[in-house]
């Protein structure tokens, strides 16, 4: 039997300590895998401006096949190029748009898609292989698998709406690939990027980062839910051309209410279709989510002034003011084209806001502090 003495003292543990040792220990030991996850949220963002240069040079229908692995490399020969021209030739888009083009020309729009493909490949890889490698090197636990296959299964599913979306438009009939389409990829995709980034962020931020403040959550779920519907309709506006139809700012062709709205068949028609309709809401939105963004900063000003939230809540407030200017840049300098650097750099910055917002609901989803119970 043991004895202790009323003198005998025991060792104490700090269990604040303790859980903070076992955390910073933890996301030491994720490091690797968070770079790799951060890495694949550039790629995503780099895959996404192609699909906008490729859309927006009228590059998507000129590779009328899919190959995955035989389809990396480009035609290396003349003979594979006229091949490749020749297909081209039977769809739609080259007998009534394109029927001047040369070889040059083909080679030309064929280079956006093939890279946009390509690049496609690359990220299956810089997937692919790390996983591999960490799972053998067992850096990846249990509890990140399901995660995980979830990335792996959006990947695949972004993937197949590609393709599908391509091969809607190669037959004698479609011009282009439908802009409801594209918003559906364009949205898959984004929703892709999202989900590598929140699972970049859970294993790379320290609990003390977070902070609760539901009413400012909440205003950002709805800026979230805002800004997904503009995205929805910045898709509209590149796969229809949009801002072709009216490159006029503030006012819209002279007018606050443009004529032709609602001239097309039906409310939904209208708003889904109509370039002056949809043209009008998009620059509606981008107004009322500037001004939304506006309060959360505001509100955002009030968090603990050591919080990481606190700190970065300039960054929404500044995408979204330089993200209007190049909106309105872009529709002021399409009077023949839509000016293609300025519409990619307008794309890229709606992208970072996006980000930008789930970064900061990340951060505002800290738990509820612990209130005493005091005995009645």
């Amino acid at each position: 039997m043991i004895r202790l003495s009323l003198n005998s003292t025991l060792p104490i543990v700090n269990f604040p300590n303790f859980a903070a040792v076992m955390e910073k220990n933890a996301l030491q030991q994720h490091r690797p895998v968070a770079i790799w996850l951060f890495t694949g949220v550039g790629m995503v963002i780099i895959q996404v401006l192609l699909g906008g240069i490729t859309r927006l040079t009228g590059s998507g229908l000129s590779i009328t096949e899919w190959q995955p692995i035989l389809g990396a490399l480009p035609p290396m020969t003349e003979q594979a190029w006229q091949a490749a021209f020749d297909k081209y030739k039977e769809i739609a888009q080259f007998k009534y748009v394109n029927s001047h083009f040369t070889l040059a020309d083909f080679k030309s729009i064929y280079f956006w898609e093939w890279l946009h493909r390509d690049w496609a490949r690359l990220m299956g890889l810089v997937f692919a292989l790390p996983f591999i490698y960490f799972v053998a090197k067992q850096k990846i636990g249990r509890s990140m698998v399901q995660p995980m296959l979830i990335l792996f299964l959006l990947g695949a599913l972004q993937g197949a709406i590609g393709w599908i979306m391509v091969k809607s438009g190669l037959n004698e009939e479609n011009l282009y690939v439908s802009h409801i389409r594209l918003a559906v990829h364009f949205i898959a995709a984004l929703l892709l990027l999202c989900y590598v980034l929140w699972f970049a962020l859970k294993i790379s931020t320290p609990a003390k980062d977070l902070v609760y403040t539901p009413s400012l959550r909440k205003l950002n779920i709805w800026l979230l839910v805002l800004l997904t519907l503009q995205l929805v309709y910045g898709a509209f506006m590149a796969g229809l051309h949009a801002a072709l139809a009216a490159s006029t700012w503030p006012d819209i062709n002279g007018m606050w209410w443009p004529a032709g709205m609602f001239r097309q068949g039906g409310f939904f028609t209208d708003i889904v279709h109509n370039q002056i309709t949809i043209q009008f809401i998009h620059r509606g939105l981008a107004y009322l989510i500037s001004i939304l963004v506006a309060i959360w900063w505001w509100k955002a000003a009030q968090t603990p002034v050591f919080c990481r939230l606190h700190r970065i809540r300039y960054l929404p407030l500044l995408l979204v003011l330089l993200q209007v200017l190049l909106g309105v840049l872009t529709v002021m300098n399409s009077q023949v084209k839509i000016p293609m650097l300025m519409a990619i750099l307008h794309q890229f910055t709606g992208m970072l806001l996006l980000l930008a917002l789930v970064w900061t609901l990340f951060l505002s989803n800290g738990k509820a502090p612990a209130t005493a119970k005091i005995a009645g």
